[in-house]
């Protein structure tokens, strides 16, 4: 009985650990899935055509709009540490808004970012805006 015990125990502490050492892993997944074949794996993004979210200011000056770029894209130039951008960005209308929840998280916080934690309340908000 005490064996069992302990057994699970472990079990139980394993799993808090597990969770607990990546919070943003469903982000990273979708990430990997969705944003990196561009961005790439580190976030550096491709030399002069596609914007890095590394360090990126323009993660930080325009909060509100990630979720709407993730969900509908993006066209036209813009500017991201001081460097301009105008390749296209297609959307990802499949994904859901936790979804897009989760991969902002995991970008807010990935390579040395500290952007703060995205409620998916605050993604429905900001994609009721530009639909």
């Amino acid at each position: 009985m005490q064996r069992s015990l302990l057994i699970a125990l472990f079990f139980v502490m394993m799993l808090v650990w597990t969770c607990q050492s990546n919070p943003y892993q469903q982000g990273e997944i979708m990430y990997g899935t969705y944003c990196a074949n561009c961005h790439m794996e580190d976030g550096t993004g491709l030399r002069g055509r596609i914007p890095p979210l590394v360090k990126s200011d323009y993660l930080k000056k325009h909060p509100d709009e990630i979720a709407c770029i993730i969900r509908y894209g993006k066209t036209g130039e813009i500017t991201v540490n001081g460097k301009k951008y105008s390749e296209a960005m297609p959307g990802e209308r499949k994904l859901t808004d936790f979804e897009i929840a989760n991969i902002i998280n995991y970008i807010h916080q990935a390579w040395g970012n500290d952007y703060g934690f995205v409620k998916v309340q605050t993604v429905q908000k900001a994609l009721e805006k530009c639909k």
